[in-house]
């Protein structure tokens, strides 16, 4: 007969609150235990897995790989386990919930997905805050955001909760045409977007000229810029608007680096309306057919 084996929510919550948190005091702190109560809980769950999930390095802890594996179900199942408690707690929910989004992103699709949910539940307040992908990471990190969407750079990123995959799209003003052996004006924000790079990178690599035309880290001004002419950028799906249309090799365009990009929240400190944010923003990426496996996470822990 095959053994069962149940993980118990609290065991695996106890473990994400110390990866999230980056420490044993921390989680301890945050779910009301003492640090020998929260190692207690992961040497139960190692037995539960059979194998230790994590390593000290020095005076670091690391995950394991097989607590990198645990870490992307515990996430979801603790996900789910949050959201079905929330279903059947009908109280209003209520609060202030800040989000960061990146400004090389689809901000206009994220935005209306998260607005979305904020009139469902007038009693929440919602702050945005938009910038690059590694500045809301750092403000997530200092508890200053509740949730973020920001660029992947590999799959084993800190808070990371599930990622999707994007391919730029080369967009142009339907009317105009640019002859790459002339040199190609390009529409971008700022360096240290990503979508930038990823322009300069492929034009490079197919040696073609450019030239930046057009500057601006807002979405609107870049869509403006195409729109009227100034010059060729790389947009999503989700930002290509009438009067553009998409540019590809029988262009002369090459094609552009896939982008991953990421949900990342701090399960603990997440409140009971940010559950259910989360779970609203998968819910609509899942029915856009752009929301990929959990994602694995792996991090350095601070043993305090």
């Amino acid at each position: 007969m095959r053994k069962i084996i149940n993980f118990q929510t609290d065991l695996l919550r106890t473990f994400v609150s110390v990866v999230d948190l980056g420490a044993f005091t921390k989680a301890g702190d945050a779910l009301g235990r003492t640090q020998p109560a929260i190692s207690l809980q992961i040497r139960r769950l190692e037995e539960l897995v059979g194998a230790p999930i994590i390593k000290q390095v020095g005076r670091t802890l690391m995950l394991t790989s097989e607590g990198e594996m645990l870490l992307s179900y515990a996430r979801e199942i603790l996900r789910l386990n949050d959201e079905v408690a929330s279903y059947f707690n009908r109280a209003t929910i209520s609060g202030v919930l800040r989000v960061g989004l990146p400004n090389d992103y689809a901000v206009a699709f994220l935005q209306g997905v998260i607005t979305e949910y904020t009139r469902q539940h007038p009693d929440i307040s919602l702050e945005i805050y938009c910038g690059w992908s590694v500045e809301i990471l750092e403000r997530l990190r200092a508890d200053e955001l509740d949730l973020a969407v920001a660029m992947v750079n590999n799959d084993r990123a800190q808070f990371l909760s599930r990622s999707w995959i994007e391919r730029p799209i080369w967009a142009a003003a339907e009317d105009v045409s640019f002859d790459p052996s002339a040199g190609i004006p390009l529409a971008a924000h700022p360096e240290g977007c990503a979508y930038r790079s990823r322009m300069i990178q492929a034009l490079d690599a197919a040696h073609i000229r450019w030239r930046v035309a057009y500057t601006g880290s807002g979405i609107a001004g870049l869509q403006n810029a195409v729109v009227n002419g100034l010059g060729v950028s790389a947009l999503t799906r989700y930002t290509m608007l009438p009067g553009m249309r998409a540019l590809d090799d029988s262009d002369g365009f090459p094609p552009l680096d896939e982008i991953r990009v990421g949900l990342f929240y701090k399960h603990p400190r997440l409140s009971e309306a940010g559950i259910r944010l989360v779970n609203h923003v998968i819910a609509r990426l899942d029915e856009t057919g752009v929301s990929g496996d959990p994602a694995r996470g792996h991090v350095g822990l601070d043993h305090q």
